[in-house]
């Protein structure tokens, strides 16, 4: 599917080039392009320079590729996804419209920042690939593999999905998140029993008296126990010990890693002790043909970057990684409190090739030497630019 990220002076689009002329009379372009369908980006048909594009309108949404680049998914934001797509098809259904027709790619799924509602893209008459399982794969790398329940659920959808296709996304996809939510009562329910347990414990004037003289009773042979060796022991393959297996890994890689180079360095040491090394012998060499050997000239290293307020004033330093800028606090690197500045405005992105400039979608726009950038349009950047941020002005340094 082509599509493109484009924007005017007060909204910002992603547009679909539609492969042929669309008939603009049948029902599907009518009822999208009519709007008004919760769960569904508006739309609206246009045509340009000979082709035929679907405009949809993303302003103040991001998409969950860039929303979710840092930080985990919680079971609350899981649970929260399900419950969006359980009214996006209420929607569908309502209309007459098919499920087959929505892109689920997570870099055209949107998230309203300020209200957090879900948007779907429905492209009608769309045949290419359903991309359910790929949203699927996008949430087992991002879900917080604290919460073994939440990392069990999205497993186990990915594999019912891969098995039996989107016919999984009618019922059975709801059930099974449903045991998140049934979980989290449960375990709340139990620790307000803890609470009043607690409560009810007896203090010592109030607890019964226990008579002194009591029989002792009879002394039962402990019997031996025989050591069992782990090769001895019976093992079960069931779902739930593969799904746990699949990310136990991911969760303790960094710990065997760990462990894994301080056994190899404890071998080599004790490989070692007991040698020395032997002394060279005095050969007689012929002048030609030996090896000069040259000293390595250190690298120059790239002096260090920084971003400067218009009045002179240090914004931040940066270092090799990316740099989120906007007034989302809890999420962003560089907060700005301007009331143009979006929650999520733009980012620096740095690689081998230096730093990069992107727009995140941004309400006002973001803008490198007055030059405005289109919605997630990158620029690399050199000493001196300048950039806007809304109403905000930053120099590179």
């Amino acid at each position: 599917m082509n599509t493109e990220y484009v924007r005017n002076l007060h909204s910002n689009y992603v547009r679909v080039l539609l492969s042929e002329k669309p008939e603009e009379k049948k029902y599907q372009y009518c009822i999208t392009c009519r709007g008004g369908i919760r769960g569904l980006l508006p739309c609206s048909l246009r045509y340009l320079d000979g082709g035929a594009y679907l405009y949809y309108d993303i302003t103040s949404k991001q998409s969950l590729l860039q929303l979710h680049q840092r930080g985990h998914v919680t079971r609350e934001w899981l649970l929260g996804f399900i419950s969006g797509l359980r009214k996006l098809q209420q929607e569908l259904e309502r209309f007459l419209l098919r499920e087959e027709n929505v892109i689920w790619d997570p870099r055209h799924v949107f998230e309203d920042l300020e209200d957090p509602v879900f948007s779907f893209m429905y492209v009608p008459y769309y045949e290419g690939e359903n991309q359910f399982l790929d949203l699927l794969a996008f949430l087992v790398e991002k879900i917080d593999y604290d919460d073994s329940e939440l990392v069990e659920c999205v497993y186990k959808m990915y594999e019912q999905v891969e098995k039996n296709g989107t016919s999984y996304l009618q019922e059975q996809i709801f059930k099974d998140a449903a045991v998140l939510e049934k979980k989290a009562e449960k375990k709340d329910a139990g620790t307000a029993a803890e609470f009043r347990s607690i409560e009810e414990v007896p203090t010592w004037e109030s607890a019964p008296q226990v008579k002194k003289d009591l029989p002792a009773l009879p002394q039962r042979p402990v019997k031996s126990v025989e050591t069992v060796k782990p090769t001895e022991i019976e093992t079960t393959s069931t779902p739930q010990r593969r799904i746990f297996g699949l990310f136990e890994n991911k969760k303790n890689k960094k710990t065997k890693d760990a462990e894994q180079r301080e056994e190899y360095q404890e071998s080599m040491k004790q490989l070692l002790d007991g040698y020395c090394v032997a002394e060279e012998t005095d050969y007689a060499e012929e002048e030609y043909g030996r090896t000069t050997f040259l000293t390595q000239k250190p690298e120059k290293k790239e002096g260090a970057k920084h971003l400067y307020y218009a009045d002179g004033r240090k914004a931040c330093d940066l270092g090799t990684g990316n740099l989120l800028i906007g007034k989302f606090k809890e999420k962003v690197d560089l907060y700005l409190s301007d009331e143009s500045v979006s929650r999520m405005h733009a980012r620096l992105v740095h690689d081998k090739d230096g730093f990069f400039l992107e727009d995140l979608n941004s309400t006002n726009g973001t803008s490198l030497n007055h030059a405005r950038l289109q919605p997630y349009e990158s620029k690399k950047l050199e000493l001196g630019d300048e950039l806007q941020i809304g109403n905000v002005t930053l120099f590179f340094r």
